[in-house]
């Protein structure tokens, strides 16, 4: 009798070990498939740009790209709408009478992405570094000025500078070079510039989770951000180098937005927006799309050269034909709504005539049964350098070289990917450079300080003013309104300085440019920000 009940216990217990381990298999099979449910349900936004991100190092340059820096670092303070300067990691800050000391209060509930403090000790360190290859950095006038750097305590932290300099708030604004990376990421030799990084450890609202070189990138929102989370779980970047490409992938739902300049070509642009399918933003103006003339080239040294181009460039139907009438014809080298920048000038409008004479007055003359002028027996042949992976610049470039053949003038397109365009555009190996200004917060004093200075990692205008003998007087008076406190010679100084290049006819302005933004209707929150290369990636929202 015993014996039979144990028999009937066992195969009992048995039979519950079997039930159990069957409601324990459904039980994990049940979670699991909500685990996927709930992944199936992260917001993921995909877009694209021409080029990888590089190696996310704020405190380097080129192949890094701003927009993704600025995905993962933060500066002290932040440049708002109207140019207000924002508390941001410093929630507050004193400025001494003089102008020369500058103490910043940082928050204290900050921390990096891999849990590390984010205190003064850090921003000095990272201030050091940096400062450690002043060299690399001098095209911002700000890193010329700092004379020390202390951490007053755990959360206080003071920049002495040399001399009181106006625009002190406005650079600590930049995406790069002054921005934090955590303890984690330096290198064994604590130069991040030289060395590079460790890993990409910073404060900002993202993480960069998977990469893979030239293809995409995915940026997870990170959790632990001091400040309002993004709407969205993840972020991809894929790496579409050609305009036409990008708006198919668009087409086919491979992507949830475009935006930025120069992306898609404005007739891409219209064509989505009059397609009705989606929803469209043209930015307010924020740069000028330029030429600019290398004055150490035969041709284009002379100021009578320089000046036919500027009256042979028909701007209007560029304007018309190029841009839909979307942008503002451009006249003078910054937008006249910038401080500083509004300046009584004649423009040089549209004047094949007056080309002519000054071509000949030049001594480059037309020759009977030949398509191009000739000076010593030398054909008028100009170098027309542009990025390849800007489809605006490229249906410029085409409609120049179309319009100056009239004049007699032989111009070779050349187009090359964006790195090796700008190396090219450092080296001066052109004699007609597609470029742009800058946009706030770095115009007009940033972009005109670069021009003093032959920093690599500033702009390649230093090299291509290098033929005007009015070049050592421009460059005094550019560092002297950086550091003047007198506001009316400040005032005089800017006007003389962007008179003086105006006259000289370096620049071409072409128009006053605007970043486009292209989305589908399940998408929301994509305002364009106060710094042209930021991409409202918190704000975005998907349904």
């Amino acid at each position: 009798m015993f014996i039979k009940q144990s028999k009937i216990l066992r195969n009992f217990l048995v039979l519950l070990v079997i039930l159990a381990s069957f409601i324990t298999g459904c039980s994990n099979k049940a979670t699991e498939q909500d685990n996927a449910s709930v992944k199936d349900q992260s917001k993921v936004v995909t877009f694209s740009m021409t080029g990888d991100i590089g190696d996310l190092n704020p405190h380097t340059y080129f192949p890094n790209e701003f927009f993704s820096q600025a995905m993962v670092y933060e500066s002290l303070v932040y440049y708002g709408k109207g140019g207000e300067i924002q508390p941001w990691l410093a929630e507050s800050w004193d400025i001494s009478k003089d102008g020369k000391e500058y103490v910043f209060h940082l928050r204290k509930d900050v921390e990096f992405s891999d849990d590390s403090k984010f205190n003064a000790a850090i921003v000095k360190k990272n201030f050091d570094t940096i400062l450690d290859n002043r060299k690399q950095h001098e095209w911002v006038e700000l890193i010329n000025q700092i004379k020390n750097t202390e951490a007053l305590d755990e959360y206080t932290f003071k920049l002495t500078l040399n001399n009181s300099y106006y625009p002190t708030l406005q650079e600590l604004t930049y995406i790069r070079p002054l921005r934090f990376v955590g303890e984690a990421a330096f290198p064994d030799s604590q130069d991040t510039f030289k060395d590079g990084l460790k890993s990409q450890i910073g404060t900002g609202p993202w993480v960069l989770s998977e990469y893979k070189k030239n293809e995409f990138a995915v940026f997870t929102r990170n959790e632990k951000y001091w400040g309002t989370k993004p709407k969205v779980d993840k972020v991809v970047v894929k790496v579409i180098t050609d305009g036409e490409s990008r708006v198919l992938a668009f087409e086919k739902n491979e992507l949830d937005f475009i935006f930025g300049n120069g992306v898609i070509s404005q007739d891409s642009f219209q064509f989505l927006k009059d397609s009705g399918k989606y929803e469209t933003k043209l930015s307010e103006p924020t740069a000028t799309r330029t030429l600019l003339f290398n004055t150490n080239k035969e041709a284009t040294k002379d100021h009578k050269v320089r000046l036919a181009l500027n009256y042979a460039f028909n701007k209007q139907a560029v304007i018309d034909n190029i841009f839909y009438g979307m942008e503002k014809k451009a006249d003078t080298l910054f937008p006249p709504v910038l401080e500083y920048t509004k300046i009584d000038i004649n423009p040089y409008d549209y004047d094949v005539a007056r080309a002519e004479q000054l071509l000949d007055e030049a001594g480059w003359k037309k020759v009977e049964g030949k398509p191009f002028r000739e000076k010593d027996g030398k054909e008028l042949q100009l170098e027309f350098l542009f990025n390849s992976t800007d489809n605006i610049q490229k249906s410029i470039a085409e409609f120049v070289q179309g319009d100056y053949r009239k004049l007699g003038i032989d111009i070779k397109l050349t187009s090359q990917e964006t790195n090796t365009f700008w190396t090219t555009a450092f080296q001066g190996n052109y004699d007609i450079l597609f470029t742009s200004t800058w946009a706030v917060p770095f115009d007009p004093h940033s972009y005109l300080a670069s021009i003093t200075t032959d920093s690599e990692n500033g702009g390649p205008d230093y090299t291509a003013l290098l033929g005007l003998p009015e070049k050592k007087e421009i460059d005094e008076k550019i560092k002297k309104v950086l550091l003047t406190t007198d506001e009316k010679e400040r005032k005089m100084l800017y006007t003389d300085i962007l008179s003086t290049l105006h006259d000289r006819a370096v620049y071409l302005p072409i128009s006053y440019q605007s970043n486009v933004a292209v989305y589908h209707k399940n998408i929301s929150g994509l305002d364009f920000l106060p710094q042209e290369a930021e991409v409202p990636l918190t704000t975005i929202d998907v349904e």
